[in-house]
């Protein structure tokens, strides 16, 4: 379903769960397994501290939250789905156990995908938009959960494309084979979400274009689409560059999160919750009580 302004409104199904889309933008919150993650790698490695961490962003007003076991930034080193799992399945059984908010789960591996939804996982966030291994479509279409489909600039490499060809048409091109895997493996649009890739191989120019294109990302309003530019280089433009302090950052990415909600986006994807949360509902108490009026 799609607003008149070609917004995706309606229930975005995952597993046994469901958001809502179109009453509000949904924050998700970011929440790193990893020692090794460039913003707070090291601080949620136990299975307490992500718990604690995952209660402060529920209690800030987080929708969702977004576990990753595997840094993917550009200096990252890759690790095995072995040692992806050891992190990650312990702070997600734990989770699931405690709270009933939809669980995300970033990685663009079919086999961790599989037991993260056995241990609970609702989406399957993969970065790779499902053109990176050819089995996850399947895993996720077979145990009926939801999926971010990322555009990702670094996954078909520089040689695809024309010279001539803007990032935001490449992205719509990319991301619409994206959701042709999903839907001829068996998932239905409801469950189907999109991102347009913010500082994933792009230039902060090509981040502003996309950040500017953000709409036609849920081609034609079929989809709702997930912005995620939280303390990345993009955010870094305008906190006050390499120097920018952590909390710069968060402000930043707050101001990004409600002009990607201007500019279409169901939800933003956010380190710093209450930032966000605060920023938008600036907007969504003007925006969205004037679209229902």
């Amino acid at each position: 379903m799609n607003s008149t302004d070609g917004r995706f409104t309606g229930i975005y199904r995952c597993g046994n769960r469901s958001l809502e889309i179109g009453k509000k933008t949904l924050i998700m919150g970011i929440l790193n397994l990893t020692p090794d993650s460039f913003s707070d790698g090291g601080r949620y490695t136990d299975v307490d501290s992500a718990v604690d961490q995952c209660a402060k962003m529920i209690r800030e007003g987080a929708d969702c939250i977004d576990l990753g076991a595997e840094a993917t930034g550009p200096k990252s080193v890759p690790i095995s789905v072995e040692e992806e799992l050891e992190r990650l399945i312990p702070s997600l059984q734990a989770i699931r156990s405690r709270f009933d908010i939809p669980l995300s789960v970033d990685t663009f591996k079919s086999e961790t995908a599989r037991e993260a939804i056995t241990a609970g996982a609702d989406i399957i966030n993969d970065i790779t938009g499902f053109l990176g291994d050819p089995e996850m479509a399947r895993i996720v279409a077979e145990n009926g959960v939801g999926c971010i489909l990322m555009f990702n600039k670094r996954t078909n490499g520089e040689n695809k494309t024309p010279v001539f060809e803007p990032v935001s048409r490449r992205a719509v091109r990319e991301l619409t084979e994206s959701v042709e895997i999903a839907k001829k493996a068996g998932i239905e649009d409801n469950m189907i979400m999109t991102d347009p890739g913010i500082g994933f191989g792009t230039t902060r120019a090509e981040d502003a274009e996309l950040t500017a294109a953000t709409l036609s990302m849920g081609l034609q309003g079929k989809y709702p689409i997930l912005y995620a530019a939280s303390r990345k280089r993009y955010a870094r433009v305008f906190a006050g560059g390499d120097s920018a302090t952590e909390a710069q950052l968060d402000y930043a990415t707050a101001g990004l999160s409600m002009t990607a909600a201007s500019l279409g986006a169901a939800m933003v994807r956010v380190h710093n919750v209450a930032a966000s949360r605060q920023i938008l509902d600036i907007f969504d108490n003007t925006f969205y009580a004037f679209a229902n009026f």
